[in-house]
């Protein structure tokens, strides 16, 4: 609970550290820092430092040789001014309360900037999910979800998938709480399979969102995008559709990469015959004319680096080999604090995951307008709608970095926080 009473001050880049910083540090910095650039009512600054509650359970699992093992799980509740609680459950052996709790405030702005009436939530199990067997993955999630079933619902919380679940795993979730419902409610949870509610084009939904901004990036920039040199790190479903979305709209692809290796041509890749790694784990070290490492990738000499693998990826210690001109984040958090900084100071764009990647949760919203009205919309209309909703964002921002003179990570935030703060001057405070 400590960093949860001291990271509470506005900071200044010369209190970065050398070390990658966690979600929750990285998410205080940036909330303090866009409210230090907009008159916002500190006591409300205050209270989104923090979160509005965390959950922790313990679940025990039985393993497939008749042996039980404990697991611990959480969720965390950020901020719910504007809606029921929205974001991802994550199955990794390093979900810990501090990430879910900063990967919480990111969804709160992600929703917050694209004008979705969510607030933010995510959370997960401490777990590897490769040596647990289909089985055991079953009764994992669904022990799991009653863990948590007085916490989710399509008017409180509806988690969705993220690292290591899928919509096998959501649909689990789905019916262990309909079950105990008695009655099936689809819009508890969005990402499943459509035949259960799901929504067409919900899992290419972030690395489409990714193009399309850097697809205005690129024009903002007066930069023809057939003239536009790209790598991506991370060639899974968000970096992989993205790239993919790029290379069919002109843009000449030449690196993209999985945590196996880097594929690399200067006179551009076929991507779509490259398979994406949840597809084919490791292809992209089988194309290109030269292989590289995963780590190789940031520094190659291209107009668009998108980092869309992991968090901490670009930080102070490599920040200076970057030699992109433009960077648009497709993961979560892969840019460190300081290391923002030196690309600010550098004079490279950086637009920020809560914008780029939130074609993730602005399908999620479409989903769980279908499942509330029983209604299923057509992977055209979903495009179509996404493809508006990104624009209206973007336009928002634009304005911001324009009227201001702010990098876009900075105009993005001062998006979100605005409507965050003006919320909760709103509604009050309860006594």
């Amino acid at each position: 609970m400590a960093s949860e009473n001291t990271a509470t001050a506005a900071s200044t880049d010369a209190e970065v550290a050398d070390e990658p910083e966690s979600a929750l540090e990285t998410a205080r910095r940036q909330l303090n820092k866009a409210a230090s650039l907009i008159d916002a009512d500190p006591n409300v600054v205050g209270r989104l430092n923090y979160p509005a509650s965390v959950h922790e359970v313990t679940i025990p699992l039985e393993r497939d040789d008749g042996t039980v093992e404990m697991y611990r799980g959480y969720r965390a509740h950020h901020d719910g001014v504007r809606g029921p609680y929205k974001g991802g459950l994550r199955y990794h052996p390093d979900v810990t309360r501090e990430e879910s709790i900063g990967l919480a405030m990111w969804m709160t702005w992600k929703c917050a900037v694209m004008d979705l009436p969510f607030g933010g939530a995510k959370g997960g199990v401490v777990v590897d999910p490769k040596e647990l067997s289909d089985a055991e993955m079953e009764r994992l999630t669904r022990r799991f979800a009653n863990e948590i079933r007085n916490l989710i619902g399509p008017m409180t919380d509806i988690p969705a998938p993220d690292m290591g679940t899928d919509a096998q795993t959501m649909a689990w979730i789905m019916d262990a709480y309909s079950v105990q419902e008695a009655e099936t409610i689809p819009g508890v949870v969005t990402g499943k399979p459509p035949v259960i509610g799901g929504s067409e084009g919900r899992e290419e939904a972030p690395g489409r969102s990714v193009a399309i901004v850097s697809r205005e990036l690129c024009e903002y920039l007066d930069r023809s995008l057939a003239d536009t040199t790209v790598a991506v790190q991370g060639y899974g479903s968000v970096g992989g559709n993205a790239a993919r979305l790029l290379d069919e709209w002109g843009a000449d692809v030449v690196a993209v990469s999985d945590v196996n290796g880097a594929a690399y041509d200067p006179d551009g890749l076929e991507t779509a015959s490259i398979p994406l790694h949840d597809e084919v784990p490791g292809a992209v070290t089988d194309y290109g004319e030269q292989t590289l490492t995963n780590a190789d990738i940031l520094e190659l000499d291209v107009d668009l680096l998108v980092p869309a693998a992991v968090g901490n990826v670009i930080t102070e210690a490599n920040v200076d080999d970057v030699r992109a001109d433009m960077v648009v984040e497709g993961a979560n958090g892969p840019i460190t604090f300081g290391a923002d900084a030196v690309l600010a100071e550098r004079g490279i764009p950086v637009v920020p995951d809560i914008l780029a990647n939130a074609g993730g949760v602005t399908v999620s919203y479409f989903e769980w307008l279908q499942d509330i009205n029983r209604r299923s919309w057509s992977r055209q209309r979903v495009n179509e709608e996404l493809e508006a909703e990104m624009l209206d964002a973007w336009n928002d921002v634009r304005r911001e970095v324009d009227d201001r003179g702010v990098t876009w990570r900075d105009a993005t935030y001062i998006v979100a926080l605005s409507r965050i703060v003006d919320a909760h001057e709103k509604r009050g405070l309860w006594p």
